[in-house]
C-alpha cells in the first residue's frame, strides 16, 4: 500500500497535473488528495466519457493529465477512448478500479462480470495497461512504463487499481457556491441562418488567439470545406464529446478562447457536460450549439431538441452567458466580447453542400498541427 502523495508527486515531476474523472470507493483517498492538492487541477467530471475527453482536450493542450474511474463505468468510455483518444494520438493516462476482481476482494453482484472482462477490455481497445503499484518502489518503474509507451505510440496507457492500494486520505472540506446564470434570451421562431452561413460567420468573427474545434459529422467537414486551417480541429467519433474537449483544452491554455462547435443531437447524448462547464467556468470557453433539430449526417432523423431549450439548460447550469443568434450579426455579435463560458444557440435549417468533402489530413495530424499552432 502506499499514499496517494507518492504517485501524485511522482506524476506531477513528469508533468501531469491534471485530473478529471468519477468517484470510486477504492479511489476515495487518491482522488481526495487530487482534489485537495495545491499543486493539482481536479475536474470532477458527470461520467467517465466525459473524463475521458477533459483531459484529452488538456493533453492537446501540451498538459499532462489523468482520467480515472471505476471500471463499472468503463463501458461509457469506450466511445472517446476509440475515437479520441487514440484517433487523434492524445496520450491520456487511466486509472481504472478493479471493482469484482477474479481472485480479489469479496464485491457486490453488479460487478462480477465487469470485473472478470476489465483487462480483455483495455486490451480489445488496444489499451495496454498494468496494476497501479502499491508499493513505494514501484511508482517510478511504472510510470517510467506509462511514460515510454506515450512518447512512443502517442495512446493511452492505463493504470488498473486494486482494493486497499492507496491508503486511507481525508477530504478537505469542499464548499461549491450556487452560481447565478445568465438571463435566458427570448427563443427564436423559424430559422433564417443555414449551418455552412453560421460556421462562416464564427470563422470570420474568430480572432488571431482563438481555437475552433467541430463536433463530428457534417459540421466538421463544413468547417474544413469552408477553409482548412491549423486553429481547426475536427472531431471524429467521440460523439457528444466536443464540450468536454473544448473545456480540457480551455483550462490547460487560459490564453487562448476555445470555441467549441456543437450539435444539438450531439450535445442531448451528454447534457451533463453542461453542468460541469458552468462549475468550473472557464472564461475563455464558447460552447456554440449549432442545432437544426435532426441527426443530419445519418440521414435527417430527428432529435428531441424542439422539446429542450438547451439555452435554458446552459442558464440553470451557470454559464455566465447565454446567447440566441438569429442572424448573422448575432454570431459576431457574441463573438465580440463578454468573459465565459459562453453559450451560443444557433438555429438553423437542415441542408447540407454537396459534395462535402472530408478532411484531407488525417485526425492525429490535425492535432498535431494543432498543437504546434497553440506552441507558435
Amino acid at each position: 500500500m502506499i499514499v496517494a502523495d507518492t504517485f501524485l508527486d511522482a506524476a506531477h515531476a513528469r508533468g501531469f497535473d491534471l485530473y478529471s474523472g468519477v468517484p470510486c470507493s477504492y479511489l476515495m483517498p487518491f482522488t481526495n488528495t487530487a482534489i485537495s492538492s495545491p499543486t493539482l487541477s481536479y475536474v470532477g467530471a458527470a461520467n467517465e466519457g466525459d473524463a475521458v475527453a477533459i483531459a484529452a482536450g488538456a493533453t492537446l493542450g501540451g498538459r499532462g493529465a489523468v482520467a480515472m474511474f471505476q471500471n463499472s463505468g468503463l463501458g461509457n468510455a469506450v466511445s472517446p477512448l476509440t475515437s479520441l483518444t487514440w484517433t487523434f494520438r492524445l496520450p491520456v493516462l487511466i486509472i481504472v478500479t478493479w471493482r469484482g476482481e477474479p481472485g480479489g476482494a469479496a464485491d457486490e453482484p453488479q460487478h462480477e462480470l465487469m470485473g472478470r472482462i476489465t483487462p480483455r477490455l483495455l486490451e480489445a481497445m488496444d489499451i495496454p495497461w498494468q496494476r497501479f503499484p502499491s508499493e513505494d518502489e514501484a511508482v517510478e518503474p511504472t510510470l517510467d512504463v506509462v511514460q515510454r509507451h506515450m512518447v512512443e505510440s502517442g495512446r493511452p496507457f492505463a493504470l488498473v487499481m486494486s482494493k486497499c492500494s492507496v491508503a486511507a486520505s481525508a477530504l478537505v472540506a469542499q464548499t461549491m457556491s450556487p452560481r447565478t446564470g445568465a438571463t435566458v434570451p427570448p427563443a427564436i421562431g423559424e430559422p433564417s441562418l443555414d449551418r455552412r452561413s453560421a460556421l462562416c460567420a464564427l470563422r470570420e468573427a474568430a480572432g488571431a488567439r482563438d481555437v475552433l474545434l467541430a463536433t463530428t459529422g457534417f459540421t466538421g467537414r463544413e468547417l474544413c470545406a469552408i477553409g482548412d486551417e491549423a486553429d481547426q480541429l475536427y472531431m471524429v467519433g467521440s460523439m457528444g464529446c466536443i464540450a468536454s474537449l473544448g473545456l480540457g483544452l480551455a483550462l490547460a491554455r487560459p490564453e487562448h478562447r476555445v470555441i467549441a462547435i456543437d450539435g444539438d443531437g450531439a450535445l442531448l447524448m451528454r447534457l451533463g457536460v453542461l453542468a460541469t462547464v458552468g462549475a468550473v467556468a472557464p472564461k475563455n470557453l464558447v460552447h456554440v450549439v449549432i442545432d437544426n433539430g435532426m441527426h443530419e449526417s445519418t440521414g435527417g432523423q430527428t432529435t428531441v431538441s424542439a422539446s429542450a431549450d438547451l439555452a435554458a439548460a446552459a442558464a440553470a447550469c451557470g454559464y455566465a452567458r447565454v446567447l440566441r443568434a438569429g442572424a448573422l450579426a448575432d454570431i459576431a455579435g457574441a463573438l465580440a466580447g463578454g468573459d465565459g463560458p459562453t453559450l451560443l444557440h444557433v438555429p438553423v435549417r437542415p441542408g447540407v453542400t454537396s459534395p462535402l468533402p472530408r478532411p484531407s489530413v488525417t485526425p492525429a495530424g490535425v492535432a498535431a498541427r494543432l498543437k504546434a499552432h497553440l506552441e507558435a
